[in-house]
């Protein structure tokens, strides 16, 4: 049972998207809050395994409360870390950037089809990432455009093996592990592997800033639409993707 707590501000809206969830069989929904401090703390009593947080709220924002949640130790279980849903109303926010910074797992928006709230939920839960495929580009784009004095160096994915930074790429790229398997002509287990050691040497809390960092240390760059660039770490520009196999 996936265990949610849904912070709003605005009742209809909260209870609207609480009823919505909790008609599913696999979600039971904990707690609402009407504001991001309320939403801490009952994070910290209720120990959810999924928050769907508004990012605009009174007393404290969105982006905070993430921080504070996803902060280490909040959840008391390193095993089982409360996750946050950033839900908006923007298709590319500042807020939105800097909730994914603090610690968000990834972003709906607000005028989403009810399956996809259903699916993200369960996806985050799992330990996975949601971005909207609408929307990701843009957001990663200005990711890389504009990013702050704490983001990923070209150096930083440079501990990374070949292979390791070859698995980056197609994670950027919105593969999935059996995708990127078929993709290198490996097992799904040993694409894994190399995800879980590409976390562990980045410290990265899950694929979006997994996303996040290729995109800000300049080893994937935004291009036109539908197109991506791969650059080895500490590439000063662009070159042509590579052909597919």
């Amino acid at each position: 049972m996936i265990k949610v707590i849904v912070a709003d501000d605005q009742p209809l809206v909260r209870s609207g998207l609480a009823m919505l969830l909790d008609a599913e069989p696999d979600v039971d929904i904990v707690g609402e809050a009407g504001d991001g401090a309320e939403a801490v703390d009952q994070a910290r009593r209720l120990r959810p395994d999924v928050v769907i947080m508004d990012v605009r709220m009174p007393v404290m924002d969105g982006v905070e409360a993430t921080r504070r949640i996803t902060a280490d130790g909040f959840a008391g279980d390193a095993d089982r870390p409360v996750k946050v849903l950033i839900l908006t109303t923007y298709h590319v926010d500042r807020t939105v950037h800097e909730a994914l910074r603090a610690g968000a797992s990834g972003f709906l928006l607000k005028d989403s089809a009810p399956a996809d709230l259903i699916a993200a939920t369960r996806a985050v839960a799992a330990g996975d990432a949601w971005l909207q495929p609408a929307v990701a580009r843009d957001l990663l784009a200005e990711f890389a455009a504009r990013p702050d004095q704490d983001t990923a160096a070209p150096e930083t994915v440079a501990r990374l093996t070949p292979r390791e930074t070859e698995v980056l790429v197609h994670i950027a790229r919105g593969m999935t592990n059996a995708e990127i398997a078929e993709h290198l002509h490996v097992s799904e287990v040993t694409v894994k592997t190399h995800v879980g050691r590409i976390f562990m040497k980045l410290d990265l809390r899950d694929r979006v800033h997994a996303v996040i960092t290729a995109y800000e240390s300049g080893l994937v760059t935004p291009r036109r639409p539908g197109c991506t660039s791969t650059n080895p770490p500490g590439h000063p520009g662009p070159r042509r993707p590579p052909s597919p196999s």
